[in-house]
C-alpha cells in the first residue's frame, strides 16, 4: 500500500499460480478473481490490471491460451477492472494470474492486526478447495464437487468486501488462500495479540470434500501443518479429516472477517443481502499460549 499526499492510498498486488482445472477458460476466471482478492482483503477497490503468462512452446493449442485470456477478462469486466496489458514468456509449465492496482481509503484499510477479544469471526467462503483440486489432477473428483469448488473459486470477494467495508465494528480482514484456514487466522491472530476459536461445526465445507481428504491431500495441506502446526490447537471431537480442510491450501477462497459482537448479526445479514454465503464461525479472545484453538 502506498499513500498519497491527499486522495485515496494505492494498493498493489500480484499472484499466479499453475491450472488447477482443466478448463481453460474456467482457469482464467479462477486466476483473476484470485489474483483480485488481496485488494478486497483490505477493503479497496480494484482498478487496473497486467497479465502474467508463462506457456510451453509447444503442447499447447493457440485456443486454450485464447480461453485462458478471455476467462481471465471477462471475470475482470465482471469486477469493473481495466486491463492495460500485461507480459507472456515461454515456461515447461503453465502459469497465469495478474497483478492488480487498486484504491482503498486511508481512514478505512482493513488489515489482519485489528481483531478485538470479544469479536465474532466471519468466513464467506467453505473450505475444501485444495482437497478439490489435487482430486481434478488425478481424476477422483465427482462431478457435483468439482462444479460446487469451481463456482466457488470463481466467485469474486467484490460482494462481500462492500457489505462489510463501511461496518466501523470490523476489525480485522484477511483472505484464505494459501496458508488455509488454520495459516491465514494464525497470522491474524499473532498480529492482533489475540487467540481465535474456531467452532468446528460451524465451518461450511464444500459439499462432499469431507469424504475426499484421505486421498487427497496436497503437499501445501502438509507444508501449512509444518509451519503453523504448533500453535494451533484441537479439541478431542474434532476429526482427523476436519483437522486435515483447516490446514488445506485455498484457491481464490473467503473472506475471514473480525466483526464486533454487537454488529455481527448485522454484518452478517448485510452479506447475505449482497448474494455471500457467509457464516459465523467462532469468536476471538483473549492471547493465550495458542493462536488458534479448534473445538
Amino acid at each position: 500500500m502506498y499513500a498519497w499526499e491527499s486522495g485515496p492510498a494505492l494498493v498493489q498486488t500480484v499472484d499466479f499460480f499453475t491450472p488447477i482445472v482443466d478448463d481453460p477458460y474456467l482457469y482464467g476466471q479462477i486466476a483473476a478473481a484470485n489474483s483480485l482478492s488481496d485488494v478486497y482483503a483490505m477493503g479497496g477497490r480494484p482498478l487496473t490490471a497486467l497479465a502474467i503468462a508463462g506457456f510451453p512452446q509447444d503442447g499447447l493449442h493457440a485456443d486454450d491460451i485464447a480461453q485462458i485470456f478471455r476467462g481471465g477478462f471477462d471475470k475482470l469486466r465482471e469486477a469493473g477492472v481495466a486491463l492495460l496489458g500485461g507480459h507472456t514468456v515461454q515456461d515447461r509449465e503453465i502459469k497465469f494470474g495478474y497483478s492488480v492496482t487498486g484504491s482503498v481509503d486511508p481512514k478505512r484499510i482493513l488489515t489482519n492486526a485489528g481483531a478485538r477479544a470479544g469479536d465474532r469471526l466471519i468466513l464467506t467462503k467453505p473450505l475444501g478447495t485444495g482437497i478439490v483440486g489435487t482430486a481434478i489432477k488425478f481424476g477422483r473428483a465427482p462431478g457435483p464437487v468439482m462444479d460446487h469448488a469451481v463456482a466457488s473459486m470463481r466467485a469474486l470477494n467484490k460482494a462481500a468486501a462492500e457489505a462489510v467495508v463501511n461496518f466501523d465494528g470490523v476489525h480485522a480482514c484477511t483472505d484464505i488462500t494459501g496458508f488455509g484456514l488454520a495459516g491465514h487466522a494464525s497470522e491474524m491472530a499473532a498480529a492482533s495479540h489475540v487467540t481465535l476459536v474456531i467452532e468446528a461445526a460451524a465451518l461450511p465445507l464444500i459439499p462432499g470434500v469431507i469424504d475426499m481428504v484421505a486421498a487427497n491431500k496436497s503437499g501445501g495441506l502438509n507444508t501449512n501443518r509444518d509451519h503453523f502446526g504448533a500453535g494451533v490447537a484441537f479439541d478431542t471431537g474434532v476429526t482427523v479429516e476436519l483437522r486435515d480442510l483447516i490446514f488445506d491450501p485455498q484457491t481464490s477462497g473467503g473472506l475471514f472477517v473480525s466483526v464486533a459482537a454487537d454488529q455481527a448479526d448485522r454484518a452478517l445479514e448485510a452479506l447475505k443481502s449482497a448474494g455471500v454465503s457467509a457464516c459465523l464461525v467462532g469468536l476471538v479472545e483473549p492471547e493465550s499460549g495458542t493462536r488458534l484453538r479448534v473445538r
